[in-house]
């Protein structure tokens, strides 16, 4: 029986081409595929900084103690978010304060108006599965009660919103290159955009031992370095973004099509260009669901089946919150295959098999 995977990473010959370059080239660490790539990253996305690092969550946890907000402030975000979203705030030594989502699954504006107090200093808008967030309802409020917007578009490289690519609206971003990512270093990466060169450097020395030069360090930093091969993998990557991402709304498209009647599947907020990391529904019987589509070879995901202030060790440490909304997506939601690759038959094949399980 055929396989359907959930995802798939894009290969070609020109990445093998250039990982052997890399490695004849005998530079391995931060250098000039890596600057090459920063400097394509800002272009890209319309910032004047890219700073690489070795994952999302490395190069937030540098982004926040480089914007040191006082110890115990509070940075508010949504709850249905991958757990990383929740650590660089918590070891920074600020509070999270966990916001409800809207039918887009992204932050609820209405909830976050309602969950700012005199202690926020800001705001991680989720732009989740590749839909960006409601950016401009958002810095209406961080503008309102002074606070910073940090981004969080680890699952939404080359979504648009307002005419602009996410990532280019706050002080700064983060962005992923994990495998499943729609662009991808072939392993852990990721790193932070900005306009704030002080922040950029500030976060480029702090992911290098805190150097100023190879033997002065003028701050306590860490190895949180990028690699030369994983560069130039993403610059190859880069290159065809747009394409995969023209693909993966294709298949969306198609998707919307085929399942007609059978579940709930994502909207897109008006205004913005989604571009479908995943591509997520709502299903009634959801977990027999996933296993009538695992018995035909269909991979499926849940993204994700614990929402962050359920966590333990989120609630050890900082006690319960009330997210109904949330709680109930977690029991409903099932992320189908989605990834470049993916054939029309194959959509067809998938949608018949959720369409016959719900006749059945």
């Amino acid at each position: 029986m055929k396989t359907i995977p959930l995802s798939r990473v894009y290969d070609s010959d020109e990445i093998r081409r250039r990982v052997v370059e890399v490695i004849d080239s005998g530079q391995f660490i931060l250098g000039p595929e890596c600057k090459l790539f920063e400097k394509e990253l800002a272009e890209y996305l319309g910032t004047s900084r890219f700073v690489l690092s070795n994952s999302w969550t490395s190069a937030v946890h540098l982004l926040f103690l480089a914007l040191d907000f006082p110890r115990g402030s509070e940075v508010l975000l949504p709850s249905l978010t991958a757990f990383p979203s929740v650590e660089p705030i918590c070891h920074a030594g600020l509070n999270p304060v966990f916001v409800e989502v809207d039918d887009t699954y992204c932050l609820d504006p209405d909830d976050l108006e309602r969950k700012v107090t005199s202690r926020s200093v800001g705001i991680l808008p989720v732009h989740l599965y590749g839909q960006p967030a409601d950016l401009a309802r958002v810095r209406e409020c961080a503008d309102r009660h002074g606070l910073v917007v940090i981004e969080d578009c680890a699952q939404a490289i080359g979504a648009r919103c307002e005419g602009r690519r996410v990532g280019s609206f706050g002080k700064a971003a983060g962005f992923s290159f994990y495998p499943s990512k729609n662009l991808t270093v072939c392993g852990d990466g990721g790193g932070i955009a900005t306009d704030d060169d002080g922040l950029a450097e500030r976060v480029a020395s702090l992911r290098d031992h805190g150097r100023s030069s190879k033997y002065l360090n003028d701050r306590l930093g860490f190895n949180m370095r990028f690699n030369e091969i994983q560069a130039a993998v993403g610059r190859c990557q880069l290159k065809v973004l747009e394409d995969l991402n023209r693909r993966r709304r294709e298949i969306a498209r198609l998707y919307g099509e085929l399942l007609q009647g059978t579940v709930v599947t994502p909207t897109e907020r008006p205004g913005v260009e989604h571009v479908y990391h995943l591509y997520v529904v709502r299903a009634d019987r959801r977990d027999e669901l996933q296993l009538h589509l695992r018995s035909h070879g269909i991979q499926t995901g849940i993204h994700y089946p614990i929402p962050v202030h359920r966590q333990p060790a989120i609630t050890d440490r900082f006690g319960e919150s009330r997210l109904p909304f949330t709680d109930q997506l977690t029991g409903q939601i099932l992320s189908l295959p989605m990834y470049p690759g993916l054939s029309d038959d194959e959509v067809d094949f998938v949608a018949q098999k959720v369409r016959s399980f719900y006749r059945g």
